[in-house]
């Protein structure tokens, strides 16, 4: 929209709950939501959503290529587990925000068997999934189905 002196007026786009864009990357039990994106709006260097892991549920293993990834822990109990055979692993609760630096192989995990895991994310650039070769539950540490 252009002013009365010719300058261009920005304003913020909103994405109302139930009209996020859901044809976003998967990988397996992590259901990527996003309610900021170059898919849905302007933005062109960010990609800021909702992930949730139904109780007991994981994600398969995957990375994020090229893209920095902010995670922000909004309800539940989570594990992120990484490294050789996914052997190390950091627990996160509401609250906590974790940092998941590019092309690192993981397993995000909601380790509550009764409770929902909801995550709010953010990327750069774009919501980058490269699924990998799935594991077997009983190789995560810690870690059961509901």
């Amino acid at each position: 929209m252009m002013t009365s002196d010719s300058t261009i007026q920005v304003a913020p786009i909103v994405t109302k709950t139930g009209a996020e864009y859901t044809e976003t990357a998967q990988s397996g039990g992590a259901v990527r939501i996003s309610g900021v994106s170059p898919q849905h709006t302007p933005a062109t260097k960010i990609w800021y959503g909702k992930v949730t892991n139904e109780p007991g549920y994981r994600s398969l293993p995957h990375h994020h290529g090229e893209a920095e990834t902010g995670g922000y822990v909004l309800t539940g109990k989570a594990r992120i587990y990484y490294g050789e055979n996914y052997e190390q692993y950091v627990d996160m609760s509401e609250g906590d925000f974790v940092f998941v630096p590019p092309f690192m192989p993981h397993v995000e995990v909601n380790m509550s068997t009764t409770e929902m895991l909801v995550w709010l994310t953010c990327r750069t650039p774009d919501n980058i999934v490269v699924n990998l070769p799935d594991v077997d539950d009983s190789t995560l540490a810690g870690y059961r189905r509901a």
